[in-house]
């Protein structure tokens, strides 16, 4: 099957998003007309063309299609990039398929603009074995979007004995990450980092020291005693990436980090990067859009790890984004249900379902960033850094397309959420910026 899904097209005139399975056998036509492509790798960057889609396939790209085709989507500023990239979203599953499914979760990612995620290990079990990695694999095969498993960088998330990280590689595991419960211990972490480094792979670290943070609920500061809340501190997350970057610079291996949240934090990794390190960071689109400052009436939908930090941490993380200290937008998608949110602040878990909102809370804080820039932080970025296979925009290349439009709005609620989950600050928002549809995916079903 080759999946497309649009939240407006000519055949879907009630304006419902969902997604429609070309049978490849048979394969349906698209035609994407008077599209502007925002493609760098693309000789057509920046050009409006006409784009014909026959089953997985690019099949030309004209000033003016003449033909016919089985769909036509024409929506005047309609833009067309590589798909995009998540690459550090919890689907839940296994073991916890209330809060999100493998099939909802790439529902979720699909409605917000993306082709292809990668899945944290915090699972039950955990994804710390080929055979937890296979899992993922298998049963994501006839899913609408591109599914890579992260495999555990310790057994068990325990941050005690590696993982099988060289059979996980071997099987499919696009990174390697502890996730939730980013490695306390420095010995293993530098024994991690020196054996992704023997396959050319990544480590993914979500920088924290839980030494310092464990009971805190909250950015540690004035309006954290004010309201009363065990804090963060962000020396936390200060320490936690100076060593890595000590031990990076040792193994000479490449390291992501994710989630990053103090400007103190983000200059270290600025001044590593002019070292010529292998490192790369990514930020969330609600670290971009809230502050501690929203949590004066105790939102537990803005309880999130790490916590939401100063007006400065923000306004520092904003303009790295625009002058491209920022490597990558990961929505660090984190579905709860209901009892999970709906509880005093101090019990409630941390997480927001982000990612169907990633693209457009981005758009709306940045509107002048260029589309160069917006196609290089959702897309191109990630599937450089972990070797994924191309997408670009060219006659004969693989139809894995995300269509936005920086015009048009988005507002979602609740109820149009494809997610299991509805724990979202986001929904009712009115944000600049939509994903108009996806395209991805080309694949023999195996029945």
């Amino acid at each position: 099957m080759v999946y497309a899904s649009f939240s407006t097209v000519n055949s879907l005139a009630n304006g419902k998003t969902g997604y429609i399975a070309l049978n490849i056998i048979d394969p349906m036509t698209i035609l994407l007309r008077q599209v502007k492509i925002a493609d760098t790798q693309s000789p057509f960057n920046g050009l409006v063309k006409d784009i014909l889609l026959k089953g997985q396939s690019i099949v030309s790209i004209t000033d003016h299609y003449k033909g016919e085709a089985d769909q036509i989507i024409d929506i005047p500023g309609t833009i067309v990039s590589p798909g995009f990239v998540d690459l550090f979203v919890h689907f839940c599953d296994p073991g916890m398929e209330h809060r999100e499914t493998l099939a909802t979760g790439a529902a979720a990612a699909m409605n917000g603009g993306f082709t292809t995620v990668f899945t944290m290990p915090n699972t039950n079990p955990v994804i710390d074995n080929k055979s937890q990695v296979s899992y993922i694999k298998q049963n994501s095969q006839a899913l609408p979007i591109h599914i890579y498993p992260i495999g555990a960088l310790s057994k068990k998330l325990e941050g005690k004995e590696l993982a099988e990280m060289i059979d996980m590689h071997t099987n499919g595991a696009v990174a390697f990450s502890d996730g939730l419960h980013p490695v306390q211990n420095t010995l293993l972490f530098l024994k991690a980092l020196q054996y992704v480094k023997a396959f050319d792979g990544v480590a993914i670290q979500m920088p924290i020291d839980k030494s310092l943070g464990s009971l805190g609920l909250m950015n540690e500061g004035i309006l954290s005693t004010k309201l009363g809340l065990p804090g963060i501190p962000a020396i936390a997350e200060e320490l936690i990436i100076s060593r890595d970057i000590e031990l990076l610079r040792y193994t000479k291996s490449k390291l992501h980090i994710t989630g990053v949240s103090t400007a103190k934090g983000l200059e270290m990794i600025i001044e590593a990067k002019k070292e010529g390190l292998q490192l790369t960071c990514s930020v969330t689109p609600y670290h971009l859009f809230f502050s501690e400052e929203d949590l004066h009436d105790y939102d537990t939908l803005l309880k999130v790890f790490p916590p939401l930090r100063t007006k400065l941490d923000q306004k520092a993380l904003l303009a790295a984004v625009e002058n491209g200290n920022i490597d990558c937008i990961s929505a660090h998608h984190m579905p709860q249900d209901w009892d999970g949110k709906t509880i005093e602040f101090e019990n409630a878990k941390p997480g927001i379902a982000s990612i169907e909102t990633s693209f457009a809370a981005v758009h709306h804080l940045l509107p002048t960033l260029s589309l160069e820039k917006l196609t290089a932080l959702f897309s191109t970025n990630a599937r450089s850094i972990f070797n994924l296979p191309a997408a670009s925009i060219i006659e004969g290349g693989e139809a894995e397309l995300t269509l936005f439009n920086t015009s048009m709005q988005t507002c979602m609620t609740a109820k149009e959420s494809k997610s299991k989950s509805a724990n979202s600050p986001f929904w009712d928002k009115k944000l600049n910026g939509k994903i108009i549809g996806t395209i991805a995916k080309g694949h023999k079903n195996s029945n």
